[in-house]
């Protein structure tokens, strides 16, 4: 077993004579892909890190490695309480909401995850594709006549971040009132700021009402079926699990439409095979997971049991943390064919048992696939309003998305 430096961290000499990388930092979210490689050629396929305050960690950027991780969740578990670093880790640690144990489908395991991951999948599963395309061209309109007489618009605040969320209330059956105020909410549980919190909770008691209402009156949507599933969940379980499937579909997906967008503007050869035909709207949704995904890297994993991985000595207990993007651009595999446009064996949404259940990333991708056809169907001529360069990227490790997306086009009178 190589040695360990006070706390976990790994000693300098189990990486070459360099210390653990310090994964923090807005400079990293600006050029992920020349970071990921960076570290890829200096420590290999499992990088030993440092996050906020220190707290140390390692970062799977390894497409065999992470596929061999969440693959075999009896050896890399999702239950975060077998850390072994909590006693470096301060209550107010601004990861804190990705480690944080709740009684969420997301940190149960086996056979308890097994009982709630396939409930959300059953409930997600009777979504009827055709009406939720529906859904998602009929939000989209409504968005798009919002902008379209005014010539200009951010796709970002005005468009690609809405729908998600539009989409989402409808197949929970939220009423309409209810959908501006849960928009806004969401919006500021994001921001880190002194809303944040009390947006979080507003929506944690707007949900656990939703419930009860269902468990009164079932309805044909996402929470009638997962109250009326076999599996036998109870309100509280199905209120945490909707807070889930809410923050798992709405940031993830806005940014999967909004990067499409981007890339369908900057790029020329992705903007013909968008508008000319040559490449469908999926294929070119396809490209974007492999190339700029929305989930860049994910906490995580933690050891079961001590063991080797792509050369290094975990230890029980350590953090493991995933980097998905990473590993979509591994060389080792693309050289060998991966990232092609129509080639579905990214790890944008995860893998295994703790991937995203079926049938949510389809879901997902008729939202996204809706969204994009509708916008170039609408405002055929629209252009960015600044230069590329200009373009700003959220100072996120773990998202990738933009701040905005300004844009013009032709005004359209009704």
């Amino acid at each position: 077993m190589a040695a360990h430096a006070p706390g976990g961290a790994p000693a300098a000499a189990e990486t070459g004579g360099a210390g653990p990388v310090r994964l923090t930092g807005a400079g990293i979210a600006s050029e992920p892909a020349e970071f990921y490689q960076r570290l890829r050629r200096e420590y290999g396929p499992v990088v030993p890190v440092l996050l906020d305050g220190d707290v140390p960690a390692w970062f799977v950027v390894g497409y065999r490695e992470l596929n061999h991780i969440t693959g075999n969740p009896q050896l890399f578990a999702r239950d975060c309480r077998r850390w072994n670093a909590w006693d470096l880790v301060p209550e107010d640690w601004p990861l804190m909401p990705y480690v944080g144990w709740t009684p969420s489908v997301m940190f149960t395991e086996g056979a308890e995850h097994r009982r709630r991951a396939g409930a959300i999948g059953d409930a997600l599963d009777a979504v009827d594709r055709t009406e939720l395309a529906q859904i998602c061209e009929r939000t989209a309109d409504g968005l798009i006549d919002g902008f379209a007489g005014h010539g200009e618009a951010d796709l970002v605040a005005q468009y690609s971040h809405q729908i998600p969320l539009l989409v989402l209330a409808r197949l929970f059956g939220l009423p309409s009132a209810d959908v501006p105020v849960l928009v806004r909410d969401v919006a500021e549980s994001l921001d880190v700021n002194e809303k944040a919190a009390a947006a979080h909770e507003r929506i944690q008691e707007r949900m656990r009402r939703l419930v009860a209402e269902r468990a009164e009156r079932p309805g044909p949507d996402v929470p009638s079926r997962l109250l009326g599933h076999p599996a036998g969940l109870t309100q509280d379980e199905v209120t945490i699990d909707l807070l889930v499937v809410m923050a798992a579909a709405q940031q993830p997906t806005g940014n999967w439409i909004g990067n499409a967008l981007r890339l369908m503007l900057v790029d020329d050869e992705f903007s013909v095979g968008l508008q000319g035909g040559r490449d469908s709207v999926d294929q070119a949704l396809n490209q974007v997971l492999w190339e700029d995904t929305p989930t860049q890297n994910f906490i995580g994993r933690w050891a079961v049991h001590a063991c080797r991985l792509g050369g290094r000595d975990i230890r029980a207990g350590d953090l493991l943390v995933m980097g998905l993007a990473a590993a979509n651009t591994d060389p080792q595999v693309r050289s060998a064919g991966y990232g092609g446009a129509g080639n579905r064996a990214h790890m944008s949404f995860g893998h295994g048992e703790h991937g995203c259940p079926f049938p949510a990333p389809e879901l997902a991708e008729v939202i996204a696939k809706t969204a994009v056809e509708v916008l170039l169907d609408r405002l055929p001529d629209i252009s960015l309003a600044v230069p590329a360069g200009e373009l700003e990227w959220r100072p996120s490790l773990w998202m990738r998305g933009l701040h905005g997306l300004p844009v013009t086009f032709s005004p359209v009178a009704y």
